[in-house]
């Protein structure tokens, strides 16, 4: 990947798969999809659970929903189309593999700190022709849309993070520090179509910035 892989730089940022690969290179790579996937990570390891990311498709069976986890435990199998195929894609990098949110940004910081030296932040983004209002969803979706809740999540935990950061990063944490963010994650086009499609609860596990301590590590394929 040549100079888009950050090179000379330990906080590192770059979008969805083709993010993943060009950051292969990190000790650690924190995967951010804050509506909803990691999100619904944190709720569940917050609970003593764990979450096996799995792949996504009109029959898996699984809600993504960050209101309906709450309180889950044992092994939780979650459908994500874009932050299951992040950890199946970062875990194959030989990197440790962290999951981030708004929510646990700090304490994923802390924990990627002793892991290792350089930190790639991978925000998923979402994806051109999904509709969360379809039943299961298909299997093929179009190109990445890069979305306002995985930058501030992203910028949310490179914010806490020491180190040399590229401009891609430091940009992020800038959006971060300069934003409201619960208000912009209500107001930009994902929240709002989490919201009217009556799924408000959600948007507001999600928007809670920093109550949660927990740290998600992905090992032998389980967050945990």
């Amino acid at each position: 990947m040549g100079v888009f892989s950050q090179e000379g730089y330990q906080l590192r940022l770059e979008w969805g798969p083709e993010g993943v690969e060009a950051l292969r290179g990190c000790d650690v790579l924190v995967v951010v999809d804050v509506l909803s996937f990691t999100t619904s990570v944190d709720l569940v390891v917050s609970s003593g659970g764990q979450v096996r990311p799995s792949r996504w498709g009109p029959a898996s069976g699984r809600t993504l929903r960050p209101a309906s986890l709450v309180g889950a435990t044992g092994v939780v199998d979650l459908p994500s189309p874009n932050g299951s195929n992040l950890c199946e894609l970062a875990a194959r990098t030989g990197a440790h593999v962290l999951a981030a949110c708004l929510r646990n940004a700090e304490a994923v910081a802390r924990r990627a700190q002793e892991l290792g030296e350089t930190i790639g932040l991978v925000p998923g983004g979402e994806r051109w022709g999904l509709d969360i209002s379809t039943s299961g969803g298909p299997r093929e979706f179009g190109p990445l849309r890069p979305c306002v809740e995985d930058y501030l999540g992203a910028g949310a935990v490179l914010a806490a993070l020491d180190g040399k950061a590229s401009p891609e990063a430091r940009l992020a944490v800038t959006a971060f520090r300069g934003t409201d963010v619960a208000t912009a994650v209500r107001e930009c086009g994902s929240g709002r179509e989490l919201i009217d499609n009556g799924h408000a609860a959600d948007v507001g596990l999600a928007v809670e910035l920093g109550v949660s301590d927990t740290a998600p590590v992905l090992v032998g394929g389980v967050l945990r």
